[in-house]
């Protein structure tokens, strides 16, 4: 899959099928609205493309407002969207940067600029949503009239529900941020989890007896916060069990930054720059400010107690299972 940062050169601007959205956890409903995407264009022997963006519009004018509270969690990283999107078969990722030139963009000059000259479109999907220009000033409908004016179709994509309710980005945040794992499962059609390679720390860990291994987190506003039991992917043939913390760590750092920390049980090889994912399987607890060391050293050893025997339990469930067979 290529991936172009903002639109691609002359060069590589050839004739393609084009979904537009911000596909933040590809989750069921986009992936739905990509096999359609692949089927056009294999029928229409075009290269199937996708415009998301980055950051998202929503960050974009909460930033531009002064109010950050408007601007909604992130599912991804735009590592992990890509590879979702690459899994999904796509050809070809713009990634757009949303910034104040963009935002500013006339629906005509969306539509010259961007689909016309700049990408060659030739088939477009966007959910029945769909909202494009200055002000949202443009639809679907306004769309579809473009598009008979510059030679493309327009597609809209019908909402995908499970149980009769919309299956949207907003409904997986909803569930991450309730600690709902298994709704969030079934609304992206696989388990949840974070990618990264792993960095250098403070080292702090080590010094209380809990090495962590450690993920930046790109987004100040992650769809998790707290404490987590977990498995770890990509050091073993097997997962491996652990315990995980994703925030600022008000105890211990002052610079707001976010970090994703995973302790694994009776794992201590060094692993820096490995790419590693994180399998979140439940929530134990939110993220505490505590008054020194030993409070928090404390509080990790309860957190990491009630993992072990969360997955002591899971064997035991497994092998009297086996036993009854």
């Amino acid at each position: 899959m290529k991936v172009f940062r903002g639109l691609p050169n002359a060069a590589s601007r050839a004739p393609c099928a084009l979904a537009i959205g911000n596909f933040d956890g590809v989750h069921r409903g986009h992936q739905a609205l990509l096999a359609r995407l692949r089927e056009v264009a294999s029928k229409m022997g075009l290269e199937s493309a996708v415009m998301t963006f980055e950051p998202h519009p929503r960050e974009f004018f909460a930033a531009r407002a002064g109010d950050p509270s408007k601007a909604p969690t992130r599912i991804a990283s735009l590592r992990d969207k890509l590879q979702s999107l690459t899994k999904a078969g796509v050809d070809r990722v713009i990634v757009e940067h949303f910034n104040e030139h963009f935002a500013s963009l006339s629906p005509q000059e969306f539509v010259e600029k961007i689909l016309v000259q700049g990408l060659h479109v030739k088939w477009l999907i966007v959910g029945e949503d769909f909202c494009y220009g200055s002000k949202r000033a443009g639809n679907v409908a306004t769309l579809i009239e473009a598009g008979k004016q510059y030679g493309f179709h327009v597609e809209s994509q019908p909402t995908v529900t499970s149980s009769g309710a919309r299956i949207s980005s907003s409904a997986v945040r909803k569930a991450l941020a309730q600690g709902d794992f298994a709704e969030a499962e079934v609304l992206l059609g696989h388990p949840y989890a974070m990618s990264g390679h792993v960095i250098h720390g403070k080292k702090l860990g080590r010094t209380i007896g809990f090495p962590t291994l450690n993920l930046r987190v790109a987004h100040k506003h992650p769809a998790l916060s707290g404490i987590y039991i977990v498995q770890v992917h990509g050091l073993a043939d097997e997962a491996l069990p652990g315990v995980a913390s994703i925030g600022i760590r008000p105890t211990v750092d002052d610079s707001g930054r976010v970090l994703l920390e995973t302790y694994l049980f009776d794992y201590n090889e060094q692993c820096y720059g490995r790419l590693i994912r994180v399998e979140f399987l439940k929530k134990l607890r939110d993220e505490e400010k505590y008054i020194d060391l030993p409070t928090l050293t404390e509080a990790i050893e309860r957190d990491a107690v009630q993992a072990r025997a969360y997955f002591k339990q899971i064997a035991d469930s497994a092998t009297s299972a086996t036993d009854r067979i």
